[in-house]
């Protein structure tokens, strides 16, 4: 299961540490959902997720101090003993002494930030949706295409790498070549990235490794992009059938998510990364409404009624 160390966090949002001597290196967020506490400190436990990270904001900290001091050590210390990953305290709020007494007997880190509740948590959800995204690693080549995340897959040595650095020659975005790191945030959303080791670095049998952002400069490459769009490469086969219309959309599942999918078959005198860019447009103007192939049957449609 991945986790985030509680140290990710601190640094990626800036938080002040209320008991430094804790060390939060070793204690993990792993969910990207959050709570605000709010009917624990009126005593209700029941269905307490106490796995989440735990967020306390004006609201919850008005209440708190409208609590008699003995009711307030009981509440806080319930939620503490419920064995929470770490409590953040936002709009530069002082921690209460207690909250202090019982993070360091249970070794739960209290954090403060300056920003409102509301935009920390907003902004916190979509970090750790991406950082505990479901995760996969694919063979393909991801590139910015027009604004279009396209990933093209196909067997080994069929020539995606080759076509990748024609379109970057075209003036497109590699992202990542061989391995393609997918993550899923959301069930409409796949983003794609390269592993650390290998980013920006294109293999061209024959030639070698070469460095795309050291030899095209840091307009040729992007660190993420959306997955819009897969292109899966095969050899021309005289015995197939290829769609020569695309009235219907097929479709490949990437961590339970639907990506339109087409299949290029590859022959010589195909310029594939023609075939990529012309995709790669025709897809974005059926999401902006506008079929060509749907567009072209009507007429035919229309011009059989008429004869």
């Amino acid at each position: 299961m991945k986790k985030i160390p509680i140290t990710t966090l601190i640094d990626e949002f800036k938080l002040s540490n209320f008991v430094p001597e804790i060390d939060c290196g070793e204690l993990y967020l792993t969910t990207t959902d959050i709570n605000r506490p709010a009917l624990q400190l009126t005593g209700f436990f029941e269905r307490f997720d106490s796995y989440r990270l735990q967020v306390i904001g004006s609201v919850e900290y008005v209440y708190l101090s409208g609590l008699n001091e003995e009711v307030r050590k009981e509440r806080l210390r319930a939620i503490f003993d419920a064995g929470i990953p770490c409590l953040v305290i936002c709009r530069e709020l002082e921690p209460f002494p207690e909250m202090l007494e019982y993070a360091r007997l249970k070794c739960i880190p209290v954090l403060g930030c300056a920003t409102s509740t509301t935009e920390f948590i907003g902004e916190a959800i979509k970090w750790l949706r991406v950082q505990l995204a479901p995760r996969i690693n694919m063979h393909g080549v991801l590139m910015d295409i027009y604004g279009e995340g396209v990933l093209i897959t196909g067997d080994s040595g069929i020539g995606k790498s080759e076509n990748a650095l024609e379109l970057v020659k075209r003036g497109h975005r590699l992202v990542a070549d061989d391995a393609v790191e997918i993550k899923k945030v959301s069930a409409q959303t796949l983003i794609g990235t390269a592993p650390d080791v290998i980013r920006y670095f294109i293999e061209l049998r024959g030639i070698g490794i070469i460095d795309v952002r050291q030899m095209f400069g840091v307009e040729a490459v992007k660190a993420i992009q959306n997955i819009d769009l897969v292109i899966n490469l095969e050899i021309w086969d005289e015995k197939t059938e290829y769609d020569r219309l695309g009235l219907d959309e097929n479709y490949v599942e990437i961590l339970g998510n639907k990506i339109v999918c087409h299949s290029i078959p590859v022959r010589p005198g195909r310029n594939i990364a023609m075939i990529c860019e012309a995709a790669a447009v025709n897809h974005r103007q059926k999401k902006m409404g506008y079929n060509a192939a749907k567009v072209l049957n009507e007429r035919v449609q229309e011009n059989m009624q008429r004869s």
